[in-house]
């Protein structure tokens, strides 16, 4: 009997040591492995936070008086790009301000004045009335690669200082502007945005900011858009130096048209598609080349167009009153006329 006692508890004092064994609470090394991945991506969201979360602030701006009284119209993000005070966001924020008033992270208000705008790009800088404010870097948006992380930061709704974090899902996308130019290189991600997130910066993980975000799908979920910073780089220079985006302008309305298949086979052209010309402004710079009514354009320079989408992408690159040939279709002839382009805006 003592011997059948004996053997029952060290049968029952192996079976513990067993269970012991099967329930220690041990992280088996493929989720130790997994756990040092999140600590990593942990640690460079809160580096980037702690280094650029203080140069993302909070812009409300205030429209036209109603009862006497200077009304909220919209609110938004922005990053400071200039210790000086330069605050880099989207025209769309600022369009019709008459006062704009900048809060930093800790709360602190300044009033601010818009330095200039550019509606073909959603862009916009203005100048916030303090000194010595801690400012982000733009980086080169050429480096980005699908499937990268990003960091969104911003104002959405109001909660300051909100981050949310994604990957890069598509580069190369393109947008229509307020005022219906192309925007193109345009970087598409997955971290979350909401209104108020406008004109705050993508960030990647070494705390550059590669985008301005622009605009988000309502009806959708995880499609964000943002403004690259090489397009973003190009334009600030443009508005610090003269208020303005200049772009060459020719003085014509158009729309794109299929070409007649005999027309592209007598011409030997290289596409089937065109630029008609609807209306020609008789002192502009097309005017003056002798541009007329239902002239189809079909190339600039040699270039293939074949659409106002590429008159105005070439243009945008084009010097300044600097001549360049453009190709049309009369009836059944063919003509180069020469036009000097001069700045969209100015007076002609």
């Amino acid at each position: 009997m003592e011997q059948a006692l004996s053997r029952t508890l060290k049968f029952i004092n192996a079976s513990r040591a067993e269970a012991s064994q099967e329930f220690r609470c041990e992280v088996p090394l493929e989720e130790a492995s997994d756990a040092n991945l999140l600590d990593a991506y942990s640690r460079a969201v809160t580096a980037v936070v702690d280094a650029i979360g203080p140069a993302v602030v909070s812009i409300s701006s205030r429209g036209e008086p109603h009862g006497g009284e200077l009304e909220q119209t919209g609110a938004g993000s922005g990053v400071v790009i200039a210790p000086d005070g330069y605050v880099l966001t989207n025209d769309h924020v600022v369009h019709h301000a008459k006062r704009l008033t900048v809060t930093l992270t800790d709360g602190t208000d300044f009033g601010a004045s818009v330095v200039g705008k550019d509606p073909a790009t959603d862009l916009a800088v203005i100048r916030a009335e303090a000194s010595g404010l801690q400012c982000a870097a733009l980086g080169d948006s050429s480096l980005l690669r699908v499937g990268q992380l990003v960091i969104a930061m911003g104002n959405p709704f109001g909660f300051q200082s909100t981050v949310s974090t994604g990957v890069v899902s598509a580069l190369g996308r393109a947008l229509r502007s307020r005022e219906g130019r192309l925007i193109e290189s345009i970087i598409q991600h997955t971290a979350p945005l909401n209104p108020g997130n406008s004109g705050g910066p993508l960030v990647d993980s070494r705390g550059r900011v590669m985008g301005i975000n622009t605009a988000i799908i309502m009806i959708a979920q995880g499609i964000g858009f943002s403004i690259p910073s090489n397009t973003a780089r190009w334009v600030v220079s443009q508005l610090l130096s003269s208020g303005r985006v200049r772009r060459a302008f020719l003085g014509i309305a158009a729309r794109p048209r299929p070409l007649d298949r005999r027309l592209v086979r007598y011409h030997d052209l290289s596409g089937d598609q065109a630029v008609e010309v609807l209306s020609v402004d008789l002192k502009s710079p097309a005017g003056r080349a002798g541009m007329r009514i239902s002239d189809l354009i079909v190339s600039v320079n040699g270039q293939r167009v074949a659409s106002v989408d590429d008159l105005h992408r070439f243009l945008s690159e084009w010097p300044i009153g600097e001549p360049v040939t453009i190709t049309v279709l009369r009836g059944k002839n063919k003509a180069d006329l020469t036009v000097v382009p001069t700045e969209a805006g100015a007076v002609h």
